[in-house]
């Protein structure tokens, strides 16, 4: 089941693309601000983003901007929906990253068609990359350990054979799970290969970023909500735990949980019951629960962060993933398949390879982003290449160095990453207005025109940002 993240200020139109991908079997999500779809699309990382270009307070093209400036989203397939299929406007929203566009007003059945095109285009593209991920796996295996299976990629090092040994004796079991470990260390895959192993391997594998939403966004992404339960509730809508029904729900970040939300999911986890937001009686659910967090639980309970209770519900058996420093037999076959991976991705007609100056560098360097922060060098270092081989100048310069970076020792407070994402929006919108008006000669009417907003709306957001209005 796909998931299509729809973002769109009109909630009538919001409610009848709902129902008809949903009729058609795909999962949808709704946003009816840009800043709550932003938070969606981290949160949820849907396979497909459908968005209005015409919102107030955040439009669409800053909406873009946010998208594929984060890396979890980057490459996520988008579709405008504009009222103003206007050539600028079109050339505007393609140059920062969009890949096609429906002008308003449409037939369903067109949209459905835009999705299904380019869900179909990743699809072909999804697959020319795994294939050549296959067809790296077991070079990277020999290559770490010689004689290995190439079904040993996920787990070359040591400590990654003993914890997927662990992964086969939970799996099997009912128990939820915790999975601990530092920021980008590959929590998630370790939660995918426990679901791919379980009897529940036929049901739907359900993540869900915890960090990434407000506490209101979140309750209704995890319990659902009646019709009517609040403004913009135009139908009834189940959460992701009815929809993991049979399945696995993993909650990434779980520490990140408000204390609200905290209470509702350990009376899940307790009657095996979910209560949608304005219902008055809970549904029964057959779920399997998978958390996983960088912080020290333990620590955020004697803090009264955390409730010890519902730490004792989740954490049925827990599985610790070493961070890459401690397995660092890894870091050249998994930058190899990371290579691979990046070469087919970005169009490459053949496979590159490493320098040995580029792979001794990589060796030496700390990782303190983990597994996630090598793919990072490793993508940007395609993506600067020219040649056949990847050399020391396409690494980022710390990278290069083979600098022994330091991790930070603490990870960033709920609502400090909540008030920097703030800035953020607010400073893509701020550049976006300024380069429009500057486009438009300064003219406030012209201005509005091109961002699909009303020029109310435009000199209410420029008055917000702090920017002087502009002089005829």
């Amino acid at each position: 089941m796909p998931t299509v993240l729809i973002i769109d200020d009109d909630t009538e139109l919001l409610d009848n693309v709902n129902q008809l991908l949903s009729e058609e079997g795909f999962e949808v999500v709704v946003a009816s601000t840009g800043a709550d779809g932003v938070a969606l699309a981290r949160a949820r990382s849907p396979e497909i983003i459908v968005c209005d270009v015409g919102m107030p307070a955040m439009d669409g093209y800053t909406v873009l901007s946010a998208i594929r400036e984060h890396a979890s989203t980057r490459g996520t397939p988008f579709i405008f929906l504009t009222a103003r299929a206007d050539r600028e406007g079109l050339r505007a929203g393609m140059n920062l990253g969009a890949d096609d566009y429906v002008t308003k007003p449409f037939i369903m059945s067109e949209l459905l068609e835009a999705v299904r095109a380019r869900l179909r285009r990743t699809h072909e593209i999804t697959s020319r990359v795994d294939e050549a991920f296959e067809r790296a796996r077991p070079e990277a295996a020999a290559a770490a350990q010689p004689g290995a299976a190439a079904s040993s990629a996920l787990a070359l090092a040591p400590e990654m054979i003993e914890l997927f040994r662990q992964v086969d004796s939970v799996a099997a079991s009912q128990l939820s799970v915790l999975v601990l470990g530092e920021t980008g260390v590959g929590k998630e895959v370790v939660a995918r290969e426990l679901h791919r192993r379980s009897p529940r391997a036929a049901g739907p594998f359900l993540p869900l970023n915890c960090a990434a939403l407000s506490e209101q966004l979140l309750e209704a992404e995890l319990f659902g909500h009646e019709r009517g339960a609040f403004t913009g509730a135009l139908r009834a809508r189940p959460g992701l735990i009815e929809t993991a029904q049979g399945g696995t729900l993993f909650l990434d970040e779980v520490g990140e949980l408000p204390a609200p939300v905290q209470v509702k999911l350990l009376r899940v986890l307790e009657d095996r019951k979910v209560l949608r937001v304005g219902a008055r009686s809970a549904r029964e659910v057959d779920v399997r629960f998978i958390a996983a967090t960088h912080r020290d639980l333990e620590r955020e309970i004697a803090e009264q962060r955390f409730r010890e209770d519902l730490f004792y519900r989740l954490n049925g058996a827990s599985l610790t993933v070493p961070p890459l420093r401690q397995r660092a037999s890894e870091i050249a076959p998994l930058a190899r398949l990371f290579l691979a991976r990046a070469c087919v991705e970005q169009g490459r007609s053949q496979l590159i390879d490493l320098a040995p100056a580029a792979l001794s560098a990589l060796e030496r360097y700390a990782w303190p982003g983990n597994v996630r922060e090598l793919r990072n060098a490793i993508e940007r270092g395609v993506a600067l290449c020219q040649f056949d081989l990847l050399d020391l100048e396409h690494l980022p310069p710390k990278v290069a160095r083979g600098e022994a970076a330091s991790r930070t020792a603490g990870a960033e407070p709920l609502g400090e990453a909540r008030a920097r994402l703030e800035r953020e929006l607010a400073d893509l919108e701020r550049r976006r207005l300024l380069k429009v008006l500057e486009e438009c000669g300064g003219s406030q009417a012209t201005a509005a025109a091109r961002l699909g907003v009303s020029r109310r709306t435009l000199v209410y957001r420029l008055s917000a940002l702090g920017l002087t209005r502009p002089r005829k």
